[in-house]
């Protein structure tokens, strides 16, 4: 899955800004294909972004997020060079792992 994740991270000052886009087709359960069955769910339940060992986010999805999600947030005591850890899992267990420096 190496292009499951877009990730860019540049400082700020003392804020690290991370913008992600995630690649993922966010099946609710509830569409149905050409032939009327239903599209099985499909979905991110869990995100979890770590830096330095610590949680810098935490987040529950649900079916109400769009088709390949993007993500923009900040936090203070990054340093360049440093690893941004992005965990998604989903309704199959974990999805992918991206770590970005």
């Amino acid at each position: 899955m190496a292009d499951a994740m877009k990730i860019r991270a540049q400082l700020q000052g003392d804020m690290a800004d991370v913008k992600v886009l995630m690649f993922h087709p966010m099946e609710t359960g509830l569409r149905k294909d050409a032939s009327g069955a239903v599209v099985p769910a499909h979905f991110i339940q869990n995100v979890t972004v770590t830096h330095a060992g610590k949680t810098v986010l935490s987040a529950q999805w649900g079916t109400s997020i769009s088709k390949n999600p993007f993500m923009h947030f900040r936090f203070k005591g990054g340093k360049p060079g440093e690893k941004v850890t992005i965990t998604r899992t989903g309704l199959i267990g974990q999805d992918c792992a991206l770590a970005n420096g």
